[in-house]
């Protein structure tokens, strides 16, 4: 592995540390309210913050697409979900279960291979105006017909997210490896527009994500997982150029990697944790607490009781 590579990598971690916190963050403000408008979230500082760690987790993501191919950095993403795991079991005040260990585990040794194939040297290839434009008209249409609604709406939000949030990822390296090109014009008019796009689908995806973790954080993280890195290969393979190592050797470990990396998030996306027993609420006054509390002469007096005369043996009545 180069030396880029090697950058592109150690930032990509880090960048999925921050996402991680990121979407535990976004879960957490998600399952605290019950209104979708965007004006209720521009009000809530927890959605800043959230927004604050996924701004700083892009920034680390377009320094490492400056020094890596999409076909890297971008299935680093996954890293995520295994750091969200903790995250989010330490958040709820449980413990990570079997099954959630189980299928980290095997995330990782998916990510292993894939990583072995994809290793490559920094990009050297973009996307051109008109193909940028036109994957942007795909990937708007694609969101829009899983935005609809109908059944499994979280699920379809967060493969929505994932795909503009693999499209931002090809249009910011992109604008990433135009904009610093010394021998290039600089920031010319086509940059100006991809960079556009760049936005526009970040805070789409970012938006899609907030509405998906409404459903819970681990099923809509991990499909937000999948489709992230699936729509950035798509584009890498098919535009850019970025092809496997190994032939077609590299190409049986890559599938191989998949597959143990699908498996395992499949695996995440099962786990239905328990969540850590609520408190009790202090204005509920416990009843054994509330008779220990009574006072003496608050209690309601109850009738004596005496034997009745000896003509009605075996009964009692009140005086």
């Amino acid at each position: 592995m180069s030396a880029a590579a090697l950058v592109a990598v150690a930032l990509s971690l880090v960048s999925a540390v921050a996402y991680a916190l990121a979407a535990v963050a976004q879960e957490r403000l998600a399952s605290r309210t019950t209104g979708t408008g965007l004006l209720r979230l521009l009000g809530t500082g927890a959605w800043w913050s959230a927004v604050g760690l996924n701004a700083t987790a892009a920034l680390l993501h377009v320094v490492a697409l400056r020094y890596g191919p999409l076909t890297l950095v971008q299935p680093l993403g996954a890293l995520t979900l295994i750091a969200a795991v903790p995250l989010g079991a330490r958040a709820a005040g449980r413990r990570v279960s079997t099954a959630e260990w189980r299928g980290t585990a095997l995330t990782l040794l998916g990510l292993a291979a894939l990583l072995v194939t994809a290793s490559g040297p920094a990009p050297a290839r973009v996307l051109s105006l008109t193909e940028a434009l036109a994957v942007a008209a795909t990937t708007a249409v694609t969101i829009g017909v899983l935005s609809r609604p109908g059944a499994r709406p979280g699920l379809r939000h967060a493969t929505a997210s994932g795909f503009a949030s693999g499209v931002a990822s090809a249009l910011t390296q992109t604008v990433t490896v135009a904009a610093t090109d010394r021998t290039g014009p600089g920031l010319d008019t086509e940059v100006i527009v991809v960079a556009v796009l760049v936005a526009a689908f970040a805070v789409g995806g970012l938006l899609l994500s907030q509405a998906a973790y409404r459903g819970g954080l681990g099923a809509p993280l991990a499909v937000v997982t999948l489709a992230n890195p699936v729509a950035a290969a798509v584009i890498g393979l098919t535009l850019l150029g970025q092809g496997l190592k190994g032939g077609p050797a590299g190409v049986l470990l890559a599938l191989a990697g998949a597959a143990l990396a699908s498996r395992g998030v499949v695996l995440l996306t099962r786990v239905t944790p328990q969540a850590a027993p609520e408190p009790p609420d202090e204005d509920e006054e416990h009843p054994v607490a509330a008779v220990l509390a009574l006072e003496p002469d608050t209690a309601t007096a109850e009738p004596a009781l005496v034997p009745r005369q000896p003509e009605q043996p075996g009964h009692l009545t009140a005086l």
